[in-house]
């Protein structure tokens, strides 16, 4: 199978590459692509050099399946071309989120719904990935009324820039900012662009997204998204309020039990979902469940996951795995 990866050389296609290796993908021709000052370059895959092409370049070669993690603006522009090539898209950027014409997909919760016809199929945010991993389950059990969430999002998020600004500030030096202020020994309310309500586009996509992957918009979401000076895994304080009462270790037992999904829940023994703990992983890790003792049918828990794999890498190459194991590409 031919498989090419758009932004192979950025921080989540570096992490693709490393993942269609380690989960042993079928790939047959690997179609590297990255900016025109990388084309020509080589990157190493399964122990072999593959030279770096420009996006006109694979479209022409025709890949069956395109990982685009790119940015949104490159999405816009070449999905389309590469669908109209009949090669079969997943994009990892904001670009198809919300088009009602594209399916958002987290492949535990709603990869039934894919058919053949859909040619480009849009990866949620990160951190709706992991906080809707834990959601659905849930929502179908007790249905969910509102969810209140706090991220403390890795930087990793924002890119390499961002690490390199704060391996600056740590050892002192100068640099070129990622953000409008320092991040080490610092927390900025402040992830992505703020909207005309207040919000910023971060915290909308965990309103937006949760109720279309979860197909109801009755689901009320608020959301406030901070970001912290750790370096991989995005953290969550989520409050969820259920139309129906329950038992906690029942809603342990269910979470527990669901696939994609690690219960760390011991206080007695300081067991709890970290950073340091997702790092690495492609698991959701969830703990500190317990009942919101101000009102009724209301739970409080943290939800922890690696937001370059599960919240990005992973879970766009499980949605092609679902392709190839049913025949959809």
């Amino acid at each position: 199978m031919k498989v090419a990866v758009i932004g192979a050389t950025g921080m989540v296609g570096e992490v693709m590459l490393k993942i269609l290796e380690e989960r042993n993908f079928p790939v047959t021709e690997l179609i590297p692509v990255a900016s025109i000052r990388s084309v020509g370059k080589t990157i190493s895959f399964k122990g072999k050099d593959h030279k770096i092409v420009s996006l006109e370049t694979a479209v022409s070669l025709n890949p069956e399946i395109a990982l685009f993690s790119a940015g949104g603006e490159t999405s816009v522009e070449w999905a389309p071309k590469f669908a109209a090539a009949g090669t079969t898209v997943i994009d990892n950027s904001s670009a198809w989120r919300m088009d009602t014409d594209k399916k958002l997909i987290i492949p535990e919760i709603n990869a039934s719904s894919l058919t053949k016809t859909d040619k480009i199929i849009a990866s949620p945010n990160c951190s709706t990935i992991q906080m809707v991993m834990v959601l659905a389950p849930l929502h179908k059990k007790y249905k969910i009324k509102r969810v209140v969430v706090s991220t403390y999002q890795s930087i990793s998020g924002t890119g390499v820039k961002a690490i390199k600004q704060l391996e600056n500030e740590m050892a002192g030096v100068k640099g070129e900012m990622a953000y409008p202020y320092p991040i080490h020994q610092n927390a900025l309310p402040h992830c992505d662009v703020f909207e005309d309500n207040g919000y910023t586009k971060e915290e909308m996509k965990l309103v937006r997204e949760t109720q279309k992957i979860l197909d109801d918009k009755s689901i009320a979401v608020t959301a406030t998204a901070v970001r912290i000076p750790t370096a991989g895994g995005h953290s969550e304080s989520v409050n969820i309020e259920f139309e129906n009462d329950f038992i906690l270790n029942d809603v342990r037992k269910l979470l527990n039990e669901t696939t994609g999904i690690v219960l760390q829940d011991n206080p007695d023994v300081n067991t709890y979902p970290m950073p340091i703990y997702a790092h690495g992983k492609d698991d959701v890790f969830v703990g500190r469940i317990r009942r919101d003792e101000s009102q009724p049918n209301t739970i409080n828990m943290w939800i922890v996951a690696d937001n370059l794999r599960k919240g990005a890498a992973t879970n766009t190459i499980q949605i092609a795995e679902y392709l190839v194991a049913n025949n959809l590409v």
